[in-house]
């Protein structure tokens, strides 16, 4: 009988003692995924006049914030002209004020996408909320994904 008390009893601290590390892990971290595409023209758009783009590969996107117009995070896009890999832990940086005093920066020339397209100028882009997804069995991950809304030519 004493050696299954015992058995219990070690069996009850063990989960306990594996049960508390995971507690702590279920309040959400907070994530701020950045993605969207470019394409080789003046708006940075899929389509104009109705004819497809083509994509704008291996262009450098940054995220400017605030009227500093700060270097926050970049990414470069992939073939198809796609960015994700922006990605913000913000710690004191709220959704609200991300929106509101960030955009994107296209700072790769469009003439290095297509010589006819001007060599000065960059395209820009304010950002808007896209959704929220949760991941994990306890809902470890919070993301918060966000776009461009349109990108246009600037100085």
């Amino acid at each position: 009988m004493a050696l299954n008390l015992k058995s219990l009893l070690f069996v009850s601290l063990f989960i306990a003692l594996v049960a508390a590390p995971i507690a702590e892990a279920t309040v959400p971290i907070r994530l701020i995924q950045i993605q969207g595409s470019v394409f080789c023209n003046l708006n940075g758009t899929m389509l104009v006049n109705g004819i497809a783009s083509p994509p704008f590969s291996n262009a450098l996107v940054q995220l400017r914030c605030g009227p500093a117009n700060l270097l926050v995070s970049f990414a470069i896009t992939n073939r198809e002209g796609m960015f994700s890999n922006i990605a913000l832990f913000p710690s004191n940086l709220s959704l609200t004020s991300l929106l509101s005093t960030c955009n994107l920066l296209v700072n790769t020339p469009l003439s290095r996408c297509n010589s006819t397209l001007p060599s000065v100028g960059r395209l820009r882009s304010p950002i808007r909320f896209i959704g929220n997804v949760t991941l994990g069995l306890n809902n470890i991950l919070n993301v918060t994904i966000v776009g461009p809304v349109g990108f246009t030519l600037s100085a």
